[in-house]
């Protein structure tokens, strides 16, 4: 329900910032004293802060980026996804808000980015979520970047009653293209690598395959040694098991995952 104008302010508040529309508790509103919600929401009444249409509380800023300022609110921490690019303007918001703190972290990680450009050198930092806890994946010192795909092909059939339940074929193959070094790295011993068994290190290889069908196994082992999906693509064709249309439909897909460490 909107918000009315009241001598007092609801526990539950909704916003409109720049068009979209946030619902937060006062208390998250109020978490930063001194800050500039801090103040609109406390020493103002709801008759005295601007309202959209339906009587939200509007706030002419970047209504995408706000979703940054109230997790902050909310956990007093800041993480960012990976590859963001709009540091300079998220501090620009956090400045106007009046939030230092918020504003140092981001004005030091813009600052280490720059000196970091300059140089001609790319950190791990800059492709990292920016955060102000010690959350940075599972990566051991010393592994090497690069990525691996993970292919994987399956078909199933529906029957002429679209009520009836699909009929799967299990999987035949769980294909990985990569640098050799990485695969064996990745998989161990589940990967079988008899189509190129002498193959130097360094060199890439699309012709090895997993000794086992589940690719949450494949994942789990990705996510172990620090890959995070960067990519996904799929495809699927259909064709009937005879010439008679009637007959149940057989479905193909093929699809596959990019990871990047």
């Amino acid at each position: 329900m909107a918000q009315t104008d009241t001598q007092t302010f609801s526990e539950v508040v909704e916003l409109n910032v720049g068009g979209q529309v946030y619902v937060t508790r006062l208390e998250t509103l109020r978490a930063v004293p001194n800050s500039l919600l801090w103040t609109k929401f406390t020493q103002s009444s709801p008759g005295d802060l601007p309202k959209d249409s339906k009587g939200r509380f509007f706030f002419d800023r970047d209504g995408f980026l706000f979703r940054y300022i109230l997790d902050y609110l909310r956990d007093s921490d800041l993480i960012l996804p990976e590859f963001f690019k709009e540091r300079r303007r998220l501090l620009k918001e956090a400045d106007y808000y009046q939030l230092p703190e918020l504003s140092r972290i981001l004005d030091t990680a813009s600052k280490d980015n720059s000196s970091t450009e300059d140089s001609g050198e790319t950190e791990e930092s800059e492709l990292s979520p920016v955060t102000s806890s010690s959350d940075r994946g599972s990566r051991s010192p010393g592994a090497c970047a690069g990525y691996i795909t993970i292919g994987y092909r399956g078909s199933y059939t529906i029957g002429r009653d679209i009520q009836a339940d699909a009929k799967f074929r299990r999987v035949a193959r769980i294909t990985v293209c990569s640098k050799i070094s990485l695969a064996k790295e990745v998989f161990g011993d589940t990967l079988n690598e008899s189509r190129d068994p002498d193959r130097p290190p360094d060199r890439y290889t699309s012709r090895y395959y997993l000794k086992y069908n589940f690719l949450e196994q494949a994942f789990d082992r990705l996510a172990e040694a620090g890959f995070h999906m960067v990519a996904c693509n799929s495809t699927g064709t259909c064709s009937y098991g005879s010439n008679d249309p009637g007959e149940d439909k057989l479905w193909t897909s093929y699809t596959e995952y990019v990871f990047s460490r």
